[in-house]
């Protein structure tokens, strides 16, 4: 009998694949088990999702690696066992290749070639490691000491990989053990946490005649890479060598093993300067420090985050991307919200409804600081917003700082990470002590019509130049900005709250009563975003639809609502959105064709997709990626024409695929990566 043990951590992005490979590779009635390391995330959702027969073990904490295989193995008895990273994709027919590998008399583990989701083959077998070939490594590299194979524990030649052999140990994300073997060598060895635990179980099975067998006609894609971008798990790994190597040979022979290990990561931190010798240097206080077993999942103590959105808390759409990634990193750090600081006063004849934005705003501040969710905390400074002004620019930065670092006193953010969407927040964090400071690149808002753009594009290559990450959410302005944010840049896609935005056939009472066929749009109707001229087309040329627009208005609307086919709800608060759009029989995005389109990303595109509504959108660079899910119109004209289509014929792909293809982005997901990112994880 066959049993598949996954161990999951966070991995709501990688295991729907892992387990959805499974069939074609001939798992056939073999037992499927993911156990979880405690994820809070959707991990466990997504399992159930690609495969609604898995059996689930919920480890309750984030036990380690080693645990989680071995509560797998107890809970398969007379099972061999096939342990996979959930970042694993077994390609077809891999499976029973790989029980034959097993068969061969004096095997107890086989393991497959492993490969890149690009076709790369991985160098994945090991020699033995001894001091000689940690010290060939340090001063040779990896590579190069491996072909000398006294002085390198890599296996780098082609010819090994190509066909079927033994080794001494080998990656394992994906390795197949005999029953035999696992009653023989026991448990893995739990102390070790993450990171070497695998080594020294296939080195024990080695020292008790059980061989491992490669077998290249197995294959499986590798997607790998979180130890490589990971400081902490870097150091972790690093030091685990030498305490395997303490394990097997004793303390006075691990002393050369340290040494070598310190020289090979400190000769890297020097070559690849501030930012590429991060996890180097990581690893150099770990192997200085090096308690004698790790602590399991501590790390240093996190830091909190003071986040300096662009938009306002309390009168906002809080779906707006610095509200959902804050709320998200707020389940595991604490999380001061700044309220936009704006760009500019708003001034009649430069701005519109001037005073209800002045009142809104002093609303706001007279809140200043409330809890509205555990561990989320939101501020509403004063600000002067006289950015054109170098004397009042600084006199306002004074007065925010003041104030914000009183709020960061009392909440006990010592030395924050500071997440910038706004540019002119960069007056105020550039003299504050922080952990990190991460630019939100999410828009160029020096293109904002009403900014005075000369001191918004100064403020903003400032943080572009001085940010330890820049993280954008579109494509194209990543590019252009290549030159000044170099490896700094990092793109963070958005995420979309799938269980909020389901659909549903129990509609509102109000939203009921609107005749069908209805063509929606929820979110701001801002004038230098949304094409009200278009807008007014699809009114006017499409009578017997209706059109619904669901949110809050900067332009006067009785432009759109004299047609009788239009019905504004105005502004809805954020729950009550997908209930209303679960209506819309056709989803729009009706952009203007400008610079900040141009490099934007609307959140609202995998909301509608969540919710499997047929879209019709004007076209923007980061559309090129949803082509085959979204009707992409060049002019008003083709526009209606596939509104009408769309309303007549369906979306570019049936609800559920439209749906399927966000599951695995969620904001949770985004939100753990952009603290990998603020904390030097990555």
């Amino acid at each position: 009998m066959l049993a598949i043990v996954i161990v999951t951590y966070f991995s709501e992005q990688i295991v729907g694949d892992c387990l959805r490979s499974l069939p074609a590779a001939g798992a056939g009635d073999a037992r499927v088990l993911v156990v979880d390391n405690g994820s809070a995330d959707a991990t466990l959702d997504r399992a159930r999702e690609a495969m609604p027969g898995v059996e689930v073990i919920r480890m309750g904490r984030n036990a380690g690696f080693a645990a989680g295989v071995n509560a797998g193995v107890s809970a398969a008895p007379g099972c061999d066992v096939l342990v996979l990273n959930p970042d694993i994709r077994l390609a077809a027919g891999s499976i029973p290749v790989l029980r034959e590998a097993l068969a061969v008399t004096g095997t107890g583990i086989a393991v497959p070639r492993l490969t890149s989701d690009d076709g790369s083959p991985h160098v994945s077998l090991r020699r033995r490691p001894t001091v000689l070939r940690a010290l060939g490594e340090a001063l040779l590299g990896g590579y190069r000491a491996g072909r000398v194979p006294a002085l390198g524990e890599l296996v780098v030649g082609a010819e090994a990989y190509e066909r079927p052999g033994t080794a001494d140990w080998a990656t394992g994300a994906a390795w197949l053990a005999s029953r035999a073997c696992l009653d023989a060598l026991g448990p893995l060895d739990e102390r070790y946490f993450l990171y070497s635990e695998e080594t020294e179980y296939m080195l024990r099975a080695g020292d008790r005649g059980f061989a491992v067998r490669y077998e290249p006609r197995a294959q499986a894609v590798h997607l790998g890479g979180e130890q490589a971008t990971s400081s902490f798990l870097w150091a972790l790994a690093t030091a685990n060598r030498v305490r395997l190597h303490r394990e097997r040979h004793g303390r006075l022979a691990a002393l050369g093993m340290r040494g070598a290990v310190l020289l090979n990561e400190a000769s890297r931190a020097i070559a690849r300067g501030r930012t590429g010798g991060r996890k180097h240097r990581a690893a150099l206080r770990a192997l200085i420090a090096m308690p004698e077993w790790p602590a399991g999942p501590e790390r240093p103590t996190p830091p909190g985050y003071v986040c300096f959105s662009a938009q306002d808390w309390w009168y906002h759409n809080q779906a707006h991307s610095d509200f959902q990634l804050m709320r998200s990193i707020a389940a595991h750090r604490k999380v001061l919200v700044v309220n936009s600081i704006g760009m500019r006063m708003p001034t009649p004849g430069t701005s519109t409804q001037v005073t209800r934005r002045i009142l809104r705003k002093l609303r706001s501040v007279a809140k200043f600081v409330r809890r509205p969710l555990p561990g989320f905390h939101v501020m509403s400074p004063l600000p002067l917003p006289f950015y054109g002004s170098p004397l009042l620019r600084r006199l306002n930065a004074v007065l925010v700082r003041a104030q914000v670092r009183v709020v960061c006193r009392a909440l006990g953010l010592r030395r924050p990470v500071f997440v910038v969407t706004l540019p002119t927040a960069w007056d105020v964090v550039r003299p504050m002590a922080r952990r990190s400071l991460v630019y939100n690149r999410s828009d160029r808002h020096s293109a904002f019509p009403e900014a005075d753009t000369a001191t918004i594009e100064t403020l903003e290559r400032e943080l572009l130049a001085r940010a330890d990450r820049v993280v954008y959410v579109s494509r194209a302005l990543m590019d252009e900005e290549r030159p000044i944010t170099g490896e700094r840049a990092h793109f963070l896609d958005h995420g979309v709250d799938i269980d909020h935005f389901t659909r549903t056939a129990d509609l509102p009472a109000d939203m009921a009563a609107v005749p069908g066929p209805r063509v929606g749009f929820f979110g701001a109707l801002d004038e230098f975003v949304v094409d009200v001229d278009l807008l007014e087309r699809v009114a006017a040329e499409l009578p017997q639809a209706s059109l619904v627009l669901i949110g809050d208005a900067t332009v006067p609307m009785e432009r759109l609502t004299r047609y009788p086919n239009v019905h504004w709800f105005g502004f809805l608060p954020y729950e009550r959105i997908p209930v209303y759009a679960s209506g819309f029989d056709v989803a729009i995005m009706p952009w203007q064709d400008n610079a900040w389109i141009r490099h934007a990303n609307p959140i609202k595109l995998k909301e509608y997709l969540a919710l499997g509504l047929p879209i019709v959108s004007t076209d923007f660079p980061e559309l090129a990626h949803y082509r085959d899910r979204v009707s992409i119109a060049a002019d008003p004209d083709r526009f209606v024409e596939a509104v009408k289509a769309a309303l007549s014929e369906g979306g570019r792909r049936p609800a559920a695929e439209l749906r399927a293809s966000v599951l695995d982005m969620s904001w949770s997901s985004r939100a753990r990566e952009l603290m990998e990112l603020a904390e030097g994880e990555r």
